[in-house]
């Protein structure tokens, strides 16, 4: 009995589409309730001082049907930069390092922060990022409900794949506005008023 030769697989692109098309069909799904993002293909934006480097949008509303809304992308932070001390009042976040080192101050306590490290910050928490290292700092955020996404397309320019990275630019005038109708707290008053 002559053996029959096993169609190879799909590539993972077309896997996703055809299992789409057979939910759509089968009519138990939203057309959009699934979203696979591959390297190079998220919505991505160079960074302002002080953070300088780049963030990347994988997943938020605008792109896929979700209940709950969350966004997740991921940041990096070139050499010797920081992304400034900060807190969402409306928001939980979390941050796990994928690759690079630096420290992170959560509330005034410093930690280092290292590949591997998770972190879940809740509503008001302050933190800071420190890239102190030679090499980026790169780390995935999670952040519940959504709209940090909206800051970074707010704060950012648009990054295209292969170009390369900006001249340091500085954050729009009016980034606290920004900030507020966004995912942050009101920055804490200062001790000199």
């Amino acid at each position: 009995m002559a053996r029959q030769k096993r169609r190879p697989d799909p590539p993972p692109r077309e896997r996703v589409a055809i299992f789409l098309r057979e939910k759509i069909v089968a009519g138990n799904a939203h057309s959009n309730d699934v979203r696979l993002v591959y390297p190079g293909e998220g919505d991505d934006y160079w960074q302002p001082v002080p953070a300088n480097g780049h963030i990347s949008v994988h997943i938020a509303p605008k792109f896929v049907h979700m209940d709950n809304p969350i966004a997740v992308g991921t940041q990096t932070v070139a050499p010797g930069c920081y992304v400034r001390e900060h807190a969402h009042d409306r928001h939980e976040e979390i941050i796990h390092c994928i690759s690079g080192s630096g420290k992170v101050l959560i509330e005034n306590e410093e930690h280092r922060l290292v590949a591997g490290l998770t972190i879940f910050l809740g509503k008001s928490r302050r933190h800071k990022f420190v890239n102190d290292s030679d090499a980026p700092l790169t780390f995935l955020w999670i952040m519940t409900p959504n709209g940090l996404e909206d800051f970074f397309q707010a704060i950012g320019r648009p990054k295209r794949p292969g170009e390369p990275a900006p001249e340091p630019f500085p954050r729009p005038e009016n980034v606290l506005e920004i900030e507020q109708r966004t995912v942050f707290a009101a920055p804490p008053l200062s001790r000199e008023s």
